[in-house]
Order: structure tokens, then sequence, then C-alpha cells
């Protein structure tokens, strides 16, 4: 069965690597679909919804349920299309064109979803999940507070069993999406104020009440209100999962919400290379479009490759997912499902905070692209940079994020995959080297190096470093990258793809890039550990793992340029 972070330690056949290129007629139907329903459906309505027209965004979610968008992963018994988790990443791709209606689409068929998937009973998927699926019932997830965001188990509200064996829960919860027009939620509450667990929380309850709407920077059409629980009396059989094992619950969907944002991220950032190449060629300066100008073309190429890397981590973290859940033999199961997503949280993690830095660096660059007319409302490219702000955000900080990252890698080393201290010791031995020019291999072996001084350095004082956490996590993250693109690089050499040395050029500049980055990196993680000799040999380790040899990058990106000006938007993908 494939474990996560394993691809620091062995290296993966890239024909074993699932990638865009390798999605099934099935999968581009559901992709076409869910396009169609975007461009043609959603598209149109997003003005009705930025003016907070709840009724429009409760059609739509129904809508999605009738095109069988909500459900596309869930098993057939429970209401779904049984589909696996390549389809309903290709539907977050699809919906992430579309922000607002994204985060209504996210907290439905994700985040309210996924719990009652996993952890309800027989009885509270039979009740609940076909209504989610068919839209009829709108669901929200409430985990924050105005107090715990990032930490999320201080909560306080909190939950009393009754003689009559319901519950009475008290508290506010905060920043809930959908929460203006759900009629379920997902409440984490602490029983007797202890005991962190999970509910399915109805509207008519009593004592259920949803505040005011947030005035945010972005995502004006997305419904983002408190939820208030005043002795809410919630029925005994709605307890979700057991007492005191909330933060299972919690953590899991957690990892596939931030799993699914990086789709949305891959999404927005299609769509707005897209629109940016189009602007750039109809928009003339100084007699030409300014296409034709280098400064422009490097930006598109940038923001392409960029998203390639993305794309290709979050194909092959969904291929590793979808292959974890068909070797359990229990495709049907959703504990399975729950173990496949945190055995594969590191990937999750990863994918959250380079998606969403991503997203932000394309939008960003749309603006400057589009000049003033970026930063008025009369052009989608400042929405799309209002509304992508928030990702960094979502689902855990990025730097939330960058601290989990190193911090499960070393727990997973030193209890769950040993073989990852013993990879750690022979790279600090000289044991290893990476062949001439192999930067991505190079790259893994860094972050081998660089965790196993960190562990030596500061011992168990290292979750207290989060500057060293932080640095750690970015060499993981080039390193993933790095890694991904140029498999699925080779891959294409491999299947003679028509696109093949444009898969070969982003490949190179990505792995280049990386490795200049990563060296940067990791010297000055190494300048803050270590003295004297210590250093010098952390330093000459280094030296040895990653010679990044020189690539003409300019040349590279000149000729990704092209091909995203010719074919009017991102080049690759299905």
């Amino acid at each position: 069965m494939p474990k996560g972070a394993q691809w620091l330690i062995r290296e993966s056949p890239a024909d074993e690597v699932f990638t865009p290129e390798k999605l099934s007629e099935d999968h581009r139907l559901i992709a076409r679909t869910a396009q169609e329903f975007v461009a043609n459906e959603v598209a149109p309505a997003l003005p009705d919804l930025e003016k907070k027209n709840w009724t429009v965004a409760r059609r739509l979610v129904a809508r999605a349920g009738e095109l069988g968008l909500l459900g596309v992963d869930v098993p057939e018994p429970l209401g779904g299309a049984g589909f696996d988790k390549a389809a309903a990443i290709v539907v977050g791709d699809a919906v992430g064109d579309a922000a607002s209606f994204a985060m209504a689409y996210g907290a439905q068929a994700g985040l309210t979803m996924i719990p009652i998937l996993c952890f309800g009973t027989p009885a509270q998927q039979q009740h609940y999940l076909p209504r989610i699926i068919s839209g009829e019932l709108i669901g929200a997830y409430c985990l924050s507070e105005s107090g715990s965001g990032s930490d999320a188990l201080a909560a306080r509200a909190k939950a009393v069993k009754q003689a009559d064996g319901s519950w009475l829960l008290t508290g506010e919860k905060m920043w809930i999406t959908n929460g203006g027009f759900a009629d379920l939620f997902i409440v984490f509450a602490k029983v007797d104020g202890e005991h962190f667990s999970a509910f399915i929380v109805e509207r008519g309850f009593p004592g259920v009440t949803n505040g005011k709407e947030e005035h945010k920077m972005g995502l004006h059409g997305s419904s983002t209100t408190p939820l208030v629980l005043q002795d809410a009396k919630v029925p005994g059989a709605n307890l979700l999962g057991e007492v005191g094992k909330g933060h299972k619950i919690a953590f899991n969907v957690l990892n596939y919400g931030r799993f699914k944002l990086a789709a949305t991220c891959t999404g927005v950032a299609r769509a707005t290379i897209g629109e940016a190449v189009r602007y750039a060629l109809g928009r003339r300066q100084f007699g030409q479009p300014i296409a034709s100008f280098g400064a422009i073309r490097s930006k598109l190429a940038e923001m392409t490759l960029r998203l390639y890397a993305v794309e290709s981590m979050l194909f092959r973290t969904t291929g590793l997912i979808d292959r974890a859940i068909a070797a359990s033999g229990t495709h049907d199961d959703g504990q399975a499902i729950a173990a496949a997503l945190e055995e594969f949280a590191i990937e999750a993690s990863l994918l959250k905070v380079a998606g969403s830095e991503m997203a932000d660096f394309v939008v960003d660059e749309n603006v400057q692209i589009h000049g003033g007319n970026g930063f008025v409302g009369d052009y989608p490219a400042e929405r799309r940079y209002r509304d992508a702000r928030v990702n960094r955000i979502f689902e855990g900080t990025n730097e939330i994020n960058r601290l989990i990252l190193p911090a499960t890698l070393i727990k997973r080393g030193t209890k769950a995959n040993p073989g990852l201290i013993d990879a750690m010791q022979a790279v600090r031995h000289d044991e290893v080297t990476a062949a001439p020019q192999d930067v991505a291999t190079s790259l893994r072996q860094t972050v081998l190096l660089a965790v196993g001084l960190a562990m030596d350095t500061h011992g168990d004082n290292l979750p207290k470093e989060q500057e060293t956490l932080m640095a750690l996590a970015d060499l993981m993250i080039d390193a993933f990258g790095a890694d991904s693109a140029t498999l699925r690089a080779s891959q294409a050499a491999a299947i003679s793809h028509p696109l093949a040395a444009l898969h070969a050029d982003a490949a190179s500049v990505i792995a280049h890039d990386a490795g200049l980055r990563a060296e940067a990196t990791a010297r000055t993680l190494f300048a803050s550990m270590l003295n004297g000799e210590a250093q010098r040999a952390a330093l000459a380790a280094l030296r040895r793992l990653l010679d990044v040899p020189p690539v003409n990058t300019i040349a590279a990106r000149r000729r990704l340029a092209d091909a995203v000006t010719s074919r009017r938007g991102y080049p690759f993908g299905a």
C-alpha cells in the first residue's frame, strides 16, 4: 500500500505516477460536465450571488446535485456516483473558476459530506447523505471560534448530555461558509467542557441561529456568518463518532479540505492564465499587442510553470490516495477513505500551501498584465485577486501547515516509518549521491539532510523552532514539486506525447529554479543551526548533493510563452 512521504526515500517509476494525461474518458466527461455547468449556469449567476441572493446559491447547489457533481466520489450504496478521488479533483478544478460558488460547493461536497461518510453511523449516512448529495440539504462545517482559529482544540463551545440522552450545545462558531442558508451543520464542541466531540446539528433544532453576514475582502457571493448555539437541543443519535474523538474527524476533514483546495486553486489559475493571455493579445501599446513583449511573455510563462508544478503534485497525490483506498479492498468503507486521507496528510498540507501561493501569484500577475484595468471592477481580474487571498488562510493558515509538514514527517520517521531515519543517516554519512544533473533526486536528499541535522541540533526543542520548521517545509515543497514535474515530463517523453518537448521545458525550469531556492534555504538553515566544523561539513554535504547545472531558462520560458499565446491559455492538462 502506498505510504505518505515515501517519495522522499523511494525512486518513483514515472509510469506509476498519476498525471492529468492519464485521465480516463469518464474523468474527461465528468470534467466537461462540470466545466459546462460553471460556464453556462454558475458564471451568469455570479452577479446575483455577489448581491447575496442565497436562493440562487441553493438553486445552483441543487443543480450540481442533479448533475451528479456533489457525490461524485461517494460510494453508490450511499447515493453517490462511486467514482474515485480523481473525479472529485477534476470537478473541484472546474468549480475553481467561480470562487464564490466554489466555497458553497466545497462546504457541501467536502466539509459536510466527508465527516458523515467517514465517521457517521449507517443510520446517519442513510438519513443525511442522499439528501446532501442531491442538494436538498445544504451543509456547513463549524470548527473555528473567535478565540480558536488555528488552535482548533481550544474551542469553548460546550455540550452537556441530558437525562433523556439528548445534548445541549452552547457557544458561537465563526466564519461559517454557507452559514446564512445551510440546513445542516457539522459542529465541534467539548462534552462537559473537556472532551472534544462532533455533532450533526440541524437548523430546525431549538436554539440554533446564525448571525449577520460578514463583510469580507473577497468572496462576496459566498455566505459567511457566525453560528449561534443557545442551549441548542441535539438528539443523542446526532453525536458524530465517539465522545472525545472529535479531533480525528476535524483533522481528517481538514486533510481532505486541503487536498481539494489545491484543485480549486489550479482551476482558478487555469482560468486566470487564459484571461491574462487573451487580454495581452488584445491590448496594444507602442503599436503592437503587449503579448509580444518579453516582460509580459515572461509573466505568462512563470504563471504556467507554477501551475504545472502544483498540478503535477496534485494529480500525483490523487493517484496515491486512490491506490491506497483500492488496496484496502473496501472502496465503499468510509473508514478506509479516512485512513487514506490521514496517510497522505503531509501531501495535503504541502498542496494547500503550494496551491494557494501559486494561485495568489497568478491572480496578482493577471492584475499586473491588465495594468490599470486590473484594478477596477469592470474586469474580472479585480474580483479574482480579492477572492483568492483567503486561500492562504482557509483550512489552516499556510504558516500552520508549514509547521505541520516537517513535524509530521519527523513523527512518522520515528514511529510509523523508520526507513525515513535510515535514509537521513545514509545522506549524512555520504552513502548516497544523486546522479549527475538529477536535480529532483538531489532535492529529496537535501530534505533528508536538513531534517536530520535539525533533529540532531534541536532535539526535543525542534517544535519550538518555527523558523527552522518553515524552512524545512519550503525544502519539502520544492522537492515534491520538482520531483513530480520531472516524473510527469519523463512520462510524457516515454509515451511520445505531442507536447513532450514542452513538458521537458517546464520540468527543467521548475527543477532548476527549485534547486537554486533550496540551496539558498539550506545554507541559511545550516548557518542558523551549526558552527565551525559541523557547519563546514554540512555545507560540503550540500555541495555534494545539490549541484544545480545551468539551464537556459529564458529560452525555455520563451517556448512556454509561445505555447500559451498560440493556444490562448494554459497548454497542458486534460
